[in-house]
Formats: structure tokens, sequence, C-alpha cells
């Protein structure tokens, strides 16, 4: 049994609960991405770059609107999936409306990324983080009541040592960096170096779709047919890049500090223990 499958098992979650959920991150999305597709919209003549703190404002409240609809009809929405269908969305914008301006392989490039990131948000969804188990026999040579005290007396097993126990995910995770509630999963020995390989294709790949749109939105401008160009397509094609924009640069700060804390071997469960020390 896989470990996705296993975790819905031990949730106890029917298959009609997973359906809501699934449903009610995809309408997230959608309300999402249209909230700040209606920038554009209703503020033309203001600038890109002006428009993008009222996007990140607008994109906030719709979060938060959301997040009171569903605590309205007690339905819980999934990060792994809210992120997943904000890449087919954006994939989607660049399929229907985007494409027939890229170059061809500018047009190979992005598809590649994109299935990439299907591809790597699947496998650390599904993968093991590194969870590790010892039996019975180990904690009574060790002298503990559980396996959470024997990793609180690490210092005298070594092979304890940055073993951590996750409260999300109910497992004792080797190398445990932090649970990830966009990937759905623990961040430990087995999947650190595709947690910083997705992190990074996120960047590269929202970084291609900023200038793919860009120079759609050029075209529109320079050849003369802005007026005539489809309205919704056009504003969505605004919206999307800002929204990949905003995603971008938080991502980087976040990308920045993790390389910081591998450069320096830190987890980012150690922070808080370094402030203390300060």
């Amino acid at each position: 049994m896989s470990r996705l499958a296993s975790e819905l098992h031990r949730l106890r979650r029917s298959p009609w609960e997973v359906l809501c959920s699934a449903l009610v991150s995809c309408g997230l999305v959608l309300f999402s991405q249209l909230a700040v597709a209606i920038v554009p919209r209703l503020l033309p003549s203001i600038s890109l770059l002006a428009m993008l703190p009222v996007a990140g404002l607008v994109f906030l409240a719709a979060i938060l609107v959301g997040r009171f609809w569903r605590r309205f009809i007690r339905v819980a929405a999934s990060a792994p999936l809210f992120v997943l269908f904000n890449v087919l969305f954006l994939w989607g914008v660049y399929l229907f409306v985007i494409r027939r301006d890229t170059s061809s392989l500018l047009d190979m490039l992005i598809n590649a990324e994109c299935a990439l990131l299907l591809w790597g948000l699947y496998r650390i969804l599904s993968g093991d983080p590194g969870i590790v188990a010892y039996e019975s026999s180990f904690l009574e040579e060790a002298g503990c009541k559980d396996f959470v005290d024997a990793i609180c007396s690490s210092e005298k097993y070594p092979s304890l040592s940055r073993v951590r126990h996750c409260n999300c995910c109910k497992a004792n995770v080797r190398g445990y960096d932090h649970h990830c509630p966009a990937f759905g999963n623990c961040i430990g020995q087995k999947n650190h170096r595709l947690f910083m390989s997705l992190l990074t294709g996120f960047v590269v790949a929202e970084s291609t779709y900023i200038m793919c749109s860009t120079k759609y939105i050029t075209r529109c401008i320079t050849s003369g047919t802005l007026r005539t160009e489809n309205h919704l397509s056009l504003n969505m094609v605004i919206g999307t890049m800002l929204f990949s924009v905003l995603q971008v640069v938080w991502q980087v700060v976040f990308l920045i500090w993790h390389v910081y804390g591998i450069c320096f071997n830190i987890r980012t469960d150690e922070w808080d223990k370094l402030e203390e020390i300060s």
C-alpha cells in the first residue's frame, strides 16, 4: 500500500470526503485566480508594477474568503491539491492563450517544466521522507518508554540524531527538516534533495511563464490588437503573470533561506533552538 493510501486509511476519510476536498481546492484556485484577473479589468490605466501589490492583496482576500466558506460548509481543502490545480491552471492558460505567440524551443521548455513539476509533486507526496521504526527490543535496551523518549536522549545514540517525530504524519523521520503542508509530506533525509529540486523547479517554471506571458502582452500592445483581443483571455494572462511574480518573490527568498541552512548544516526544525541559545 502506498504512503498516500495508508495515510488516507489512517485518517479514515471516505472517498466522498476526498472528492469534496478536491472540489473545494479546485474551486478555491478558480476563485482566487479569477479574483486576481479582475485587477487589470478594474485598473486598466495603471502599470503592471503598480498592479502587483493590489493583486497580492486581492489574492490574500480571496484566500481568506475561501477559508471562511470552507469553515461554513465544513469541508477541508487540500494544500497539495491547491498547488496542483494552480500548476494546471497556469499550464492551461499557457496552452490555450499564450502558446500561439511562443517559439517552438520555448514551448518545449515550458511544457517540459510543467510536466516535471507534476511528476515531482507526485514523487514527494507519495515518497518516503525517511521514516524510521525501531523494535520494542531496542527501546527496552535503551531504557526508554517510547520512541519519542529515545529521540530526546539521542546524544547517547548517534543513530537517532536528527530523528524527529512529526505530529502531522504521526511518524519518526530521519534527517527531519520540516513538515511541508504544500507538498503534503515531511521533508527528511530521503526527499530533501527532491524538495530543493522541486522548489527550484517552481521558480524556474514560473519565471519562464512570466517571460512567455510578457511576450504575449507586448505583442498585443505593439501589434495594435489590444482592443480586438479577447478581454477575458488578456486579463487571465495578466492575472496569472502577476500571480507568478508574487510566487517567485517569496519562493526565491524561501529557497535562499534553505540554501543558507544547507551551507551551515542547519535544519529548519533547528532554527528555534538556535534562537533560544542566542
